[in-house]
């Protein structure tokens, strides 16, 4: 007897919307979700889109119309609320814009719930276009399955960011110049928590003072050698998600 096909289909394409939906609502989508859908995926009357809205998680949607302009669905089924993601922050010095878009990209994938960029003196950029950013963390959370958008926070300057830091979220500093273990530390400071990732050049001497002597911030080194700050991001919210996150 053969396999009874998944419903949805896995091949289902996937697309945040704004919010909230309900079963029967009729959506109207245009502009490059439009685009996408009748021209990259070839959708057509009947097929199935999969359609977040970031509050009440995830729906399936059955495709009306499709044309080069526009695409209308309706909403046929609740499949899953919006998950809870763990509470953690990632902190990153602001990078070369290649860069700093593959820190935003995987860190939606891996399941942060906040990105707070930060200024620091050694920065090569000192502003970030927000909704490029946001779009960038929303294509990576479609193609991961989050149902939950990690808040994207406009860039502060680290002095900033610091006078105003909730004291009970531990902030781990990565700081190049050494440490406490970063495994050990995670673990003694359990959740909610922050990471915080430096620029290019790393952090001056009087930022790295500023942030050993702030009551929240927890030093800790992540290995042997100097990483890269998408690689430093990468490796520090991996190693937190796998000991204190949802993996």
């Amino acid at each position: 007897m053969p396999a009874t096909p998944a419903w949805p289909p896995r091949s289902a394409p996937r697309l945040f919307v704004p919010g909230p939906l309900i079963a029967g609502q009729q959506v109207l989508l245009a502009g490059n979700q439009a685009n996408y859908l009748s021209r990259v995926m070839r959708a057509k009357e009947g097929d199935i889109a999969i359609l977040c809205d970031n509050i009440t998680g995830e729906w399936a949607a059955a495709v009306s119309f499709a044309n080069k302009r526009e695409v209308g669905l309706e909403i046929t089924k609740h499949l899953r609320p919006r998950e809870e993601v763990p509470d953690f922050w990632l902190c990153p010095a602001l990078l070369k814009k290649d860069r700093f878009d593959l820190v935003l990209e995987k860190a939606t994938e891996l399941g942060v719930s906040k990105i707070q960029p930060i200024i620091t003196r050694r920065c090569v950029a000192d502003k970030l276009n927000l909704e490029r950013a946001r779009a960038i963390a929303t294509e990576a959370a479609e193609q991961c399955t989050r149902t939950a958008l990690p808040e994207i926070a406009p860039p502060v300057k680290l002095p900033a960011l610091l006078a105003n830091w909730p004291e009970q979220r531990p902030l781990f500093f990565a700081d190049e110049a050494g440490g406490g273990s970063a495994a050990a530390q995670f673990s003694a400071g359990g959740t909610p928590a922050a990471l915080m990732i430096g620029p290019e050049g790393g952090f001056d001497d009087p930022e790295r003072n500023l942030l050993r002597h702030h009551a929240a911030v927890k030093p800790i080194t992540l290995g042997p050698r100097i990483l890269r700050g998408e690689t430093a991001a990468i490796t520090g919210i991996s190693l937190w998600m796998g000991m204190m996150g949802d993996w």
